[in-house]
C-alpha cells in the first residue's frame, strides 16, 4: 500500500518539480522562463524573447500520473531544445557584430605600439635600406638593369608606405572603418541585397537574422511541437501566444488560444502524449546540429580576424627593415600585407555565404507553410552540407591567398611569371602553386613507393624486400629465421595431428568399458585416460567433445575433477590413491541434490579403481596374522579406537603381508561401495560408501611416527 501511494501521489509531484525546475518557470507575468539565457537578449520577429517561450501543457497530477511523467520528459526536452537554439542564434550574431573584437582592441594596440617603438628605429631602417642598396649594385654589376630598377622602385614603395602604417599598425585592422569591418559589411550588403533590402544597415540586419532565425527554429517548431501546428497563421492567435508568453503564465497562453478560437491547439495543451515526447527528440537533434553550424561559422569569422591581426602584426618588421631586402624578406612582407586584405575579402565571402544560407531556410520555411517539422529534418540535412561546402570555400580562399602572394611578390623580385595561370615560385614562398607543389611531392613519392616495391630493388639490395622501409633489415633477418624453422614447425603440427588423434582413441577406449562416451562414468573414465596420456588442461574439454561427449556432460566431469584435486590431502607421507579416492567421495556427500550429483559419483568411481588397482596384495601363500586383522577390523571405524587399541610398535611388528592384506581389503570394499552407489545412487548405498571412506581415512598413516600402514611397501 505505501508503495502504490507513492507512484500515485509522491513520484508524480516530484517528477513535475524536476519538470518545472529544469525550466524555471512560474506562474506570473513579467518573469523569464529560463533566467540562464536572458543576457543574450535573443527576439522573434513580434519582440518575443526567446528565453520567454513557454511549453503549454496539462501537468497532470494525483489523478493523471500518466500526464505528469509525460510532461515532465517533455520539460527536460523543451529546456535544452531552447537552450542549444538561444545560443545557436547568439553565437551567429555576436560573431558577426564584432563586439568581440572590442574587447581585444586596446590591448593589441598597446602591444603594436610597444613593438614598433622597439623595432622601427632609424638605426634598423638604415641597416635594412644599406642590405637592399647592395643588391641593387649587384643587379647592376650583373648586367639586370630591370631587376635592378625593380628593387629600388619595391624600396622606394616601402620608404613611402612604411611610415603612414608604422604610425598606428593595427588601425586599419581594428577601426570601426577598418578592412575586416568593411569586408563584414560588404558581406552584409550582398545578404541584404539578396533578402531584398536597399539600404542595408548592418546592426539591424544582424537582429533581423537573429529574428529570422528565432522564427524559424524557435517559435514555429515549439508551436507545432506545442499544439500541432502554427498558430501564427491566424493574426488573432499570433498576437494571443506572444501575449501569454510574454505574461510568463501557461493559463493566458490557453486562455489567448480559447480566446482566437483554436481549439485545436487547446485539446492538443491539455492533452500530453509520448508523441510529443519523441518529436521533442527530433527537435533535440535538429537543433544540435544548427549550434554546431552556428559555432563552426563563429569560429571561422574569429580566425579570420585574428589571421589577419597576426600578418598586420607580422607586417610591422617587414615596414621597419625586412621590406628593403631583396627575396624571402620582401617575399613575408608581401605575403602578410596579401593576408590582411584578403581575410577582408573572407570576411565579406563568409558573411555572404550566411546571407544565401539564411535566404535558402528562409523560402524552405515560407514555402513549407505550417509543414515546419519536415523543413526542420531538412534544414538539418542543409546544415550539414553549409559545413562541408564552408569548408571547401575556406579552402579555396586559402589556396588564391598564395596564388595571389607569390605573384606580387614576383613582381616585387622582377621576375617574369610563365605564359600559363600557374607561373615560377617566388624566393621565400614555396611552390608557385600549392596544388602543383601537392601533384609534385605526390609524384615523386609515387615513383619512390614503385621503386622500392620492385624485385630489381631487392637484389640489388641482397635480398631484402622493400630496401627503403626503415624496418627493412630486421624484417630480412625475421624472414630467414621463419624459412629456416618451417620444416621443423610442420613437423611438430604434424605430430600435433596425431597426438590429437591418439588422444581421441584413447578417451573413446576408456569410455567403451564403462557405458560409453554419453554416460557420466564413461565421461570420467576418458578424462581420466587423457590424464594419464599428459594431454594439457587447457585441450581436456576439447578431446572429450571431438570424442563424441556433449558440452554439459564435459564441464560437469571437469569440475568434479577441479574439485577432487583442489580438497584432497597434500600431506607427503599419505598415499595419493587413497587422498584422492577420500575427496572424490566426500565430493559426492557435498554435492548431493545438484542437478550434476552424478558426475561426481563417476568420479569417485574413476578414483576408486585407481585406488584399488595401485593398492599392493599379499602374496600367494603368505602367511596373515588373522588376530592382527580381526584387531583392525574391530576398531577400524573410530580413528580414537584405532590409535587406542594399535600403537605404532604392533603396526612396525606385524608383517608387510598382513598389512597389504587389510589395505587390499579396504581397496576392494571402497571400490564396490563407489560402484554401487553409482548403479543405484540411494540414501543405503551412499552410506555404505562414506563408511568405507572413513575407514581408509582413519588408516591413512599421515605422520611417520603412526607407524607403516596398510599402504606402505
Amino acid at each position: 500500500m505505501l508503495l502504490l501511494l507513492f507512484v500515485l501521489f509522491v513520484l508524480p509531484g516530484a517528477l513535475g518539480a524536476v519538470a518545472t525546475a529544469q525550466s524555471g518557470s512560474t506562474a506570473t507575468g513579467g518573469v523569464s522562463q529560463i533566467d540562464g539565457l536572458s543576457w543574450m537578449k535573443i527576439r522573434d520577429s513580434s519582440g518575443v524573447p526567446v528565453s520567454n517561450y513557454l511549453f503549454t501543457s496539462n501537468h497532470g497530477g494525483p489523478t493523471n500520473p500518466g500526464a505528469t511523467v509525460v510532461w515532465a520528459f517533455i520539460g527536460v526536452e523543451f529546456t535544452g531544445y531552447i537552450a542549444i537554439v538561444t545560443t545557436a542564434i547568439w553565437m551567429t550574431g555576436y560573431a558577426l557584430s564584432f563586439r568581440w573584437l572590442d574587447a581585444f582592441a586596446s590591448a593589441l594596440q598597446g602591444v603594436a605600439d610597444a613593438l614598433t617603438g622597439q623595432v622601427a628605429t632609424p638605426l634598423m631602417l638604415a641597416t635594412g635600406a644599406s642590405i637592399g642598396a647592395f643588391f641593387v649594385g649587384w643587379f647592376v654589376v650583373r648586367g639586370y638593369h630591370a631587376k635592378a630598377a625593380t628593387q629600388i622602385v619595391t624600396m622606394l614603395g616601402v620608404a613611402i608606405i612604411g611610415p603612414l602604417f608604422l604610425v598606428n599598425p593595427l588601425d586599419d585592422v581594428l577601426s570601426s572603418n577598418g578592412l575586416l569591418t568593411k569586408g563584414r559589411d560588404l558581406g552584409i550588403s550582398v545578404a541584404a541585397g539578396l533578402n531584398g533590402s536597399d539600404h542595408p544597415d548592418p546592426r539591424r540586419l544582424v537582429t533581423t537574422m537573429q529574428e529570422n532565425l528565432a522564427d524559424n527554429f524557435a517559435r514555429r517548431p515549439l508551436q507545432v511541437w506545442n499544439f500541432g501546428h502554427v498558430v501564427d497563421q491566424q493574426p488573432g492567435c499570433r498576437s494571443a501566444w506572444s501575449a501569454g508568453v510574454m505574461s510568463g503564465n501557461e493559463g493566458a497562453v490557453k486562455h489567448g488560444m480559447r480566446r482566437c478560437g483554436d481549439v485545436a491547439a487547446l485539446a492538443k495543451a491539455d492533452n500530453p502524449t509520448l508523441g510529443q515526447a519523441s518529436t521533442g527528440l527530433m527537435l533535440l537533434i535538429c537543433s544540435g546540429i544548427l549550434l554546431v553550424f552556428a559555432a563552426y561559422l563563429g569560429i571561422k569569422v574569429v580566425r579570420t580576424a585574428l589571421d589577419a591581426i597576426y600578418h598586420w602584426f607580422m607586417s610591422i618588421f617587414g615596414f621597419a627593415a625586412s621590406g628593403f631586402v631583396y627575396g624571402p624578406s620582401q617575399t613575408f612582407l608581401v605575403r602578410n600585407v596579401v593576408d590582411v586584405f584578403i581575410a577582408a575579402g573572407r570576411m565579406a565571402a563568409f558573411t555572404s555565404f550566411l546571407g544565401v544560407y539564411l535566404l535558402f531556410l528562409g523560402n524552405l520555411f515560407a514555402q513549407a507553410g505550417g509543414q515546419v517539422m519536415a523543413v526542420i529534418v531538412i534544414a538539418g540535412v542543409v546544415e550539414i552540407v553549409a559545413i562541408t561546402q564552408l569548408r571547401h570555400l575556406s579552402r579555396s580562399l586559402r589556396n588564391g591567398n598564395d596564388w595571389i602572394a607569390n605573384r606580387f611578390a614576383l613582381a616585387a623580385q622582377g621576375k617574369r611569371p610563365a605564359a600559363d595561370s600557374v607561373g615560377g615560385a617566388a624566393l621565400g614562398s614555396g611552390a608557385g602553386h600549392p596544388a602543383g607543389a601537392i601533384n609534385g611531392a605526390m609524384t615523386g613519392l609515387a615513383a619512390l613507393s614503385t621503386i622500392n616495391s620492385s624485385p630489381i630493388a631487392a637484389w640489388l639490395a641482397a635480398g631484402t624486400l622493400n630496401p627503403l622501409n626503415p624496418l627493412a633489415r630486421g624484417r630480412k633477418v625475421v624472414d630467414m629465421a621463419n624459412i629456416g624453422m618451417a620444416p621443423d614447425r610442420l613437423e611438430r603440427e604434424g605430430w600435433a595431428g596425431m597426438s590429437r588423434a591418439n588422444w581421441r582413441l584413447m578417451a573413446l577406449m576408456r569410455a567403451e568399458g564403462a557405458g560409453g562416451i554419453d554416460a557420466e562414468l564413461g565421461v570420467a573414465n576418458a578424462l581420466d585416460g587423457l590424464g594419464h596420456a599428459r594431454v594439457p588442461d587447457s585441450s581436456l574439454a576439447g578431446a572429450l567433445v571431438a570424442s563424441g561427449a556433449n558440452h554439459q556432460m564435459t564441464n560437469d566431469a571437469l569440475r568434479a575433477l577441479s574439485i577432487e584435486r583442489a580438497s584432497m590431502s597434500t600431506n607427503p607421507f599419505g598415499f595419493g590413491p587413497l587422498q584422492r579416492a577420500v575427496a572424490s567421495a566426500r565430493a559426492v556427500e557435498n554435492h548431493v541434490g545438484e542437478r550434476n550429483h552424478m558426475a561426481f559419483a563417476a568420479q569417485a568411481v574413476v578414483s576408486a579403481n585407481r585406488f584399488e588397482r595401485h593398492t599392493n596384495a599379499p602374496a600367494a601363500g603368505a602367511i596373515i596374522d588373522h588376530d592382527f586383522v580381526r584387531t583392525v577390523r574391530q576398531n577400524w571405524d573410530s580413528e580414537v579406537a584405532l590409535r587406542s587399541a594399535i600403537t605404532p610398535d604392533q603396526w612396525n611388528s606385524v608383517g608387510r603381508d598382513t598389512r597389504w592384506f587389510i589395505g587390499s581389503e579396504l581397496a576392494k570394499e571402497q571400490k564396490a561401495a563407489a560402484q554401487a552407489y553409482y548403479d543405484r545412487p540411494v540414501e543405503a548405498n551412499r552410506q555404505r560408501l562414506m563408511a568405507s571412506t572413513a575407514r581408509i581415512a582413519n588408516l591413512d598413516h599421515v605422520e611417520p611416527g603412526a607407524g607403516p600402514d596398510p599402504w606402505d611397501p
